[in-house]
């Protein structure tokens, strides 16, 4: 870390063994065309972007003793529009399924929703009001296993109806996830989601009780 403060938010070197090795192949089969080999290392990269995800302060605001926006924000936008962090996030939880003792990728999932407000400088266009819950700002649909761990995420205004997430989140599943076939859901995806759901899961009803981390799943 070039010999500074460490952030809360930074890698610990553990972490940085796991993920460091994966991005290090990444740029090895993405060399710069000039020849560049990066002012900043990865791993600040990557801690720079953590600080900001933790913190929430805009990348041009980023602390001065980490890379600057131009080049943390260079790599973010690449990562996520190839789908680096996508396969990065899948990797970590097979890793964390084998752990726990389980097969690397999951036959069932849990879907639930949450509206969450929005900040005032949200965009109005891409909030709304839950008609149930009178929640104005987003909601957050969301697909996990049996640990709790992700498998597919959702985010719309908060007026898009369980329904529609419902299946949106289940074709995100069957598109990345085709090892799921069963599919349990709460009183809020009514009729329309079950009907509608991809022919290769099932779907059944059940009551959730309050949402568990990944660490104290049974």
């Amino acid at each position: 870390m070039n010999g500074r403060a460490a952030y809360p938010s930074d890698l610990t070197d553990d972490q940085w063994a796991v993920v460091g090795p994966f991005l290090q192949a990444w740029k090895d089969r993405h060399p710069s065309v000039s020849g560049h080999q990066g002012r900043y290392e990865l791993r600040e990269i990557v801690n720079a972007i953590f600080y900001q995800n933790r913190t929430g302060c805009q990348w041009a605001y980023l602390p001065h003793d980490l890379p600057p926006k131009s080049a943390t924000y260079y790599y973010f936008a690449l990562w996520r529009d190839d789908g680096t962090d996508q396969v990065i996030h899948d990797l970590l939880r097979c890793q964390a399924r084998e752990r726990a003792g389980r097969r690397e990728d999951p036959t069932a999932v849990a879907l639930d929703t949450q509206s969450i407000r929005a900040a005032n400088h949200v965009p109005a266009a891409t909030t709304g009001k839950d008609a149930a819950k009178k929640v104005p700002g987003r909601k957050r649909g969301l697909a996990v296993d049996a640990l709790g761990l992700i498998i597919a995420v959702v985010v719309t205004a908060a007026s898009v109806t369980d329904n529609t997430i419902g299946v949106k989140l289940l074709d995100n599943v069957v598109a990345h996830t085709p090892t799921v076939t069963k599919a349990w859901v709460d009183a809020g995806f009514k009729t329309t989601c079950r009907s509608t759901a991809p022919s290769e899961i099932s779907t059944s009803s059940r009551s959730f009780g309050p949402t568990r981390r990944p660490g104290s799943c049974r």
